[in-house]
């Protein structure tokens, strides 16, 4: 009985040595490491999708001012006391967005004008920021099939909505894809280079990575397809291909995208985000 009491204690020395030894491991790889993330000045940031969808006056409009914030910065940094003008350069029609306050601004009057040309004019800290889209149309919806059979995944939901390609112009595409309580679309960019005059088609399914997040009978999703220009649809295209390589540590160096503001009178201060005017169309399906 001795010869094994001295043996536990043994045992006992034993574990508590490993123990301190493995507590020494833990906090010395949990000290804390000090990142260095690059900054810059504020830049300005601007919000301008008019978008006009099919059925509707396309009058109320709102572009939202902030200034760009450092990495670890969630928090919003509106701008107020700028000046907010679109015109519409083929007839000359001028239409002011009122401050609201709160990065905000807002117009009740705006006449959308299919294959018309906007410029937009920002004035804000003595620095005039300004760019320029044609509005651009799309087509109706004409169907949306649902199916287990076009996706990856046999056994899961997915849907494929259709619409006409207009003959003899060069056409392109956003689509965008909003499901339930999802807080972010999935984004999906076409054009007609090989399909011009035909039914389009395009086929949503959920992420196979996601497998939480399964399409069952019942759920929505909201869609919206916008007819965009050619500019608008390369910045698109890099913006979601930067997207979805991020965490990837083979992909391309992300870089800086730049919209279509310039700043004329100091170039290098250019703000960042797109003006865009687009007609839209929206339709929100049920899965059965």
């Amino acid at each position: 009985m001795k010869y094994i009491i001295n043996i536990f204690k043994i045992e006992n020395k034993i574990k508590v040595l490993s123990l301190i030894g493995l507590s020494a491991i833990i906090f010395s790889c949990t000290e804390p490491i000090d990142l260095t993330v690059p900054t810059e000045s504020p830049r300005l940031v601007i919000e301008a999708s008019l978008d006009w969808e099919k059925g509707t006056l396309g009058n109320n409009q709102t572009i939202k001012l902030s200034l760009s914030t450092p990495y670890y910065d969630t928090a919003p940094n509106p701008v107020s006391g700028a000046s907010v003008i679109v015109e519409n350069t083929t007839n000359g029609d001028v239409f002011i967005f009122n401050d609201q306050q709160d990065g905000s601004y807002t117009t009740t009057n705006f006449v959308p004008i299919i294959n018309n040309t906007y410029n937009l004019e920002v004035i804000y800290n003595n620095e005039t920021y300004t760019a320029q889209e044609t509005l651009i149309s799309v087509s109706e919806i004409n169907r949306i099939e649902q199916s287990r059979e076009g996706g990856s995944d046999e056994e899961e939901l997915d849907l494929t909505i259709y619409f006409d390609d207009p003959a003899n112009e060069v056409n392109f595409y956003y689509i965008t894809f909003l499901e339930g309580e999802d807080l972010l679309p999935t984004r999906e960019i076409m054009s007609d280079e090989f399909t011009n005059g035909n039914e389009m088609s395009l086929l949503y399914e959920e992420d196979e990575a996601d497998a939480e997040d399964e399409i069952l009978p019942g759920d929505e999703v909201d869609i919206n397809i916008f007819g965009v220009s050619e500019q608008y649809y390369n910045f698109l295209n890099r913006l979601i291909e930067q997207g979805d390589n991020a965490g990837d540590p083979f992909a391309t160096v992300p870089t800086r995208l730049r919209g279509n503001y310039i700043n004329p009178e100091n170039p290098e201060n250019y703000a960042f985000g797109y003006f865009r005017v687009t007609e839209s169309v929206n339709e929100v399906y049920t899965f059965e």
